[in-house]
């Protein structure tokens, strides 16, 4: 593979654990997620209207995938709210794909191989260490995971099909920049604009950057690594996992044990091998 998008896709990695990070330290992530996402929709119009190109037959799916990713948003922020990232990101980015997978072997007809079996068994092995047992099971952190996993594939399928038709800057401005019209706005009458302000500063604006940094760098390894290469792009941008859990544990000071990072480096396998079916 070579190193240009090799280095891209690691560096998507680690924006990408590093906005969830943000909001997951953040007093009040709901607040932070409704000042992040108005400050990455502005920050990002410039850009997205000097390369808009759009055309119609790309607004059904991107006016699905807004409302996917409005309640992906509203989900995450209340994940991170209530839980520990360290087991909220590793099952809602392992399950994505592999929700995917389900989707395309149930709806599209399409043939299951032995990586993809084979990436089935790690990634649902790997939630459950993530998931833990017992007394340390956290059942409703586990749905709300799920839950996004969901988001995330729902909307990723739309997005593959809409993109055939649109620039993806000005397609993601408009994807993100809904679900900001009408989250921030909501979230202000309903909690006030005080608490919008007091997560007005620079993690939650870096947040909101993040989020279109992590899919522009994503997008940059995409189109600079040859069609062969292309599974093992995935797999780097799936190091994120390994890489929110470790600065769980060193950042926010979550109770990350060995079984729990195993988990993670599990699910990045599962990731890998369904990316090379």
């Amino acid at each position: 593979m070579p190193t240009t998008p090799l280095v891209l896709a690691l560096c998507a990695a680690f924006v990408h654990a590093g906005w969830n990070l943000l909001l997951s330290r953040a007093r009040d992530s709901e607040a932070a997620t409704a000042v992040a996402l108005a400050a990455g929709a502005l920050a990002f119009a410039p850009v997205a209207a000097a390369t808009w190109q759009v055309d119609a037959k790309a607004l059904p799916y991107a006016a699905g995938s807004a409302a996917l990713e409005l309640i992906y948003l509203g989900l995450l922020a209340r994940a991170y709210q209530e839980g520990e990232l360290s087991v909220v990101y590793p099952v809602a980015r392992g399950s994505s794909p592999l929700l995917i997978l389900i989707f395309s072997v149930a709806v599209l007809s399409a043939s299951l191989d032995t990586a993809s079996i084979l990436g089935i068994c790690l990634v649902a092995t790997g939630v459950m260490l993530v998931r833990g047992t017992g007394e340390s099971a956290r059942p409703r952190e586990l749905r709300m995971a799920l839950l996004i996993g969901a988001c995330i594939a729902g909307y990723t399928l739309l997005d593959k099909q809409g993109l055939k038709h649109a620039h993806p800057l000005p397609y993601l401005e408009i994807v993100v920049g809904i679900p900001a019209l009408i989250y921030t706005p909501l979230f202000a009458r309903q909690r006030g604009a005080a608490a919008l302000r007091a997560e007005l500063g620079w993690p939650s604006v870096l947040a909101g950057l993040g989020m279109f940094g992590a899919f522009g760098l994503a997008l940059a390894a995409i189109r600079l690594a040859p069609s062969s290469a292309l599974a093992a792009v995935q797999a780097v941008r799936e190091t994120s996992v390994v890489i929110a859990v470790v600065v769980a544990r060193l950042l926010l000071n979550e109770r990350v044990t060995g079984r729990r990072i195993a988990g993670a480096v599990v699910v990045v396998a599962g990731v890998a091998a369904i990316a090379a079916a």
